[in-house]
């Protein structure tokens, strides 16, 4: 199916259940503001992007004590299918539903896929509670949704690999939601919006497509700049000591170099 067909699935579904996710959203936007909605695309759509996923072989290896997963952005070296889907996302009319759900204004999609784009997890691979980057690669735009759509079927609860919020910080225990096969979920990215995915227990893979729309200003009035921000889990205080003292060092380097050291190559580098 085209971009264009796919999206016509996915606005269909969100303006469906427009005011249940309206009422999720708006009940939660006080901490961490977030929806979800399960059966997002037809059965078929979903199951062709789990056989269709890139293997580990083809994709980027992130290895540090922040995280561990695999990544890609660049999609015209995967099936054309996953482009498809991924940019369904970014069709106008799904952006303009998930503005209405949210009572947000000027939601601008990213066809770089700056930090967006695929990922696969497999047994014990992790991210650690974080803050996302608040801006774009050229900091001119504010990050405020995170968008993503699990692809692995049958993904079980004991499976771990699922999403967990932090909305009373990392020393309380986090809302846990499932990484569902064919499951979207919607997300507010600002300095309050700590959220980790926890450890795969088992040998499978765990993937999703993600994208985030950006605005020209933040979600909290109060913002401001800063980078990608980890922190240790609960049972990992030394971890945490370590993670803090990183993201000061790295914020030092903003100061100095507003667009870092080297520009972060998780971006689609399409050929026109």
């Amino acid at each position: 199916m085209t971009t264009k067909e796919i999206s016509k699935h996915i606005y269909s579904q969100l303006k469906l259940n427009k005011e249940a996710l309206s009422k999720q959203y708006n009940t939660s936007k006080s901490s961490i503001g977030y929806f979800y909605l399960d059966n997002i695309l037809p059965q078929e759509i979903a199951m062709q992007c789990a056989d269709l996923f890139p293997v580990k072989s083809n994709m980027r290896l992130l290895k540090s004590i922040r995280e561990h997963k695999y990544v890609s952005a660049q999609m015209d070296q995967h099936h054309s299918a996953l482009e498809a889907v991924i940019y369904a996302f970014q069709d106008k009319k799904v952006v303009a539903v998930i503005k209405e759900i949210c009572d947000l204004e000027l939601l601008q999609p990213d066809k770089s896929l700056y930090a967006g784009g695929l990922s696969l997890m497999n047994k014990n691979q992790f991210l650690n509670p974080h803050l996302d980057n608040s801006h774009d690669a050229e900091r001119n735009l504010w990050r405020v949704l995170n968008l993503l759509y699990y692809v692995t079927p049958n993904w079980e609860t004991a499976n771990g690999g699922h999403l967990e919020l932090w909305p009373n910080g990392t020393k309380k225990e986090p809302i846990v939601v499932q990484s569902k096969f064919n499951r979207l979920v919607v997300m507010a990215t600002h300095k309050k919006s700590w959220h980790s995915v926890s450890p795969v227990l088992l040998d499978q893979d765990r993937r999703c497509i993600s994208n985030y729309y950006f605005s020209e200003t933040p979600l909290l009035e109060n913002d401001s700049f800063h980078v990608t921000s980890y922190k240790g889990r609960p049972e990992e205080p030394v971890k945490d000591i370590v993670l803090s003292f990183d993201a000061r060092l790295r914020m030092l380097v903003r100061k100095f170099f507003k667009k870092g050291i080297r520009s972060n190559p998780h971006v689609y580098k399409k050929e026109i």
